[in-house]
């Protein structure tokens, strides 16, 4: 058996398309709004793996690339859904086995008495093998103001295998700027081994709108122009109110106003037809706690 002679030239526009990548990114350009310095990060990261992967088809062969990233950015800004596609990108373009994505936070991984804290997070390696493993709120995996924390430990552990399995785990630590920041500052070995640093900004008024009719329309509701002109009204205010959390805050909105429309519906005590159970009124987003609170 001969190996495979090395081509002459390669046409990337070909090898993209037979990659499978690009449904995969217009799959995270449907389901997220906005995010469009976080969408073109995704897109040059998986651009640089492409051709990565084509410059093998040359002899141009290379240790694994260090694929490690750090998603900064407050709540409910998509750093979940985009870790999510980016294992399905690594795992069409061969850099993982499985493409699966395991999410785990600081109590999946520290103990809470000595020699419970390496097995736990041994465990979640061993089923974040082949894949992605995404740490939320990284930052929270040691507390350097208690002496007895476990924590340091299982950081211990992460290096050491992000360092000597990076052809087959990809890790991704998640969390608020800042304390990201102060994370890296105190975790020096961490910082050295991420090579993908992406930011993901809040999102814009008229984007969460829009967020929020999408998530109405997944569920076969729609807003009144009434209900409409409110929730525009509503967004800004609960921006400036305590623990938002960008769509997260949005969909818990939408699920309240969808309660408030289910009683209204049925204190009615009358036959309804299907454009009432399908239509969002002003009334059930003005309710809203939200708007007493603003005076």
């Amino acid at each position: 058996m001969t190996d495979a002679p090395t081509p002459q030239k390669v046409n990337l526009a070909e090898e993209f398309d037979r990659s499978g990548v690009g449904p995969v990114l217009k799959q995270l350009d449907d389901e997220l709004i906005g995010l469009a310095p976080v969408k073109q990060r995704i897109r040059e990261i998986a651009a640089l793996l492409l051709v990565d992967r084509v410059r093998q088809k040359f002899g141009l062969s290379a240790d694994a690339p260090t694929l490690h990233m750090s998603f900064t950015g407050n709540p409910g800004t998509g750093k979940t859904t985009v870790a999510q596609r980016m294992s399905e990108i690594l795992h069409k373009l061969g850099y993982v086995r499985r493409g699966h994505l395991v999410s785990v936070t600081r109590d999946d991984l520290v103990g809470q008495y000595i020699g419970h804290t390496a097995p736990k997070t041994k465990e979640i390696l061993k089923k974040a093998m082949g894949g992605v493993l995404f740490i939320d709120e990284a930052y929270y995996l040691y507390k350097a103001e208690n002496e007895r924390d476990y924590g340091q430990e299982s950081i211990e552990i992460l290096l050491q295998v992000m360092e000597n399995n990076r052809d087959d785990l990809v890790v991704i630590l998640a969390g608020y700027s800042d304390k990201m920041d102060k994370f890296f500052q105190s975790n020096p070995g961490f910082r050295s081994r991420v090579a993908h640093h992406i930011d993901f900004p809040d999102y814009q008024d008229g984007e969460l709108l829009a967020i929020a009719e999408g998530m109405l329309a997944k569920l076969h509701y729609k807003l009144s122009p009434s209900a409409r002109k409110a929730l525009g009204e509503y967004i800004p205010i609960r921006r400036g109110q305590s623990h938002f959390a960008n769509a997260r805050s949005i969909r818990n909105a939408i699920d309240r106003a969808r309660l408030r429309q289910a009683n209204r519906c049925f204190a009615a005590n009358a036959e309804i037809d299907l454009e009432a159970l399908v239509t969002i009124e002003g009334e059930d987003i003005r309710q809203s706690r939200v708007f007493a609170q603003a005076g």
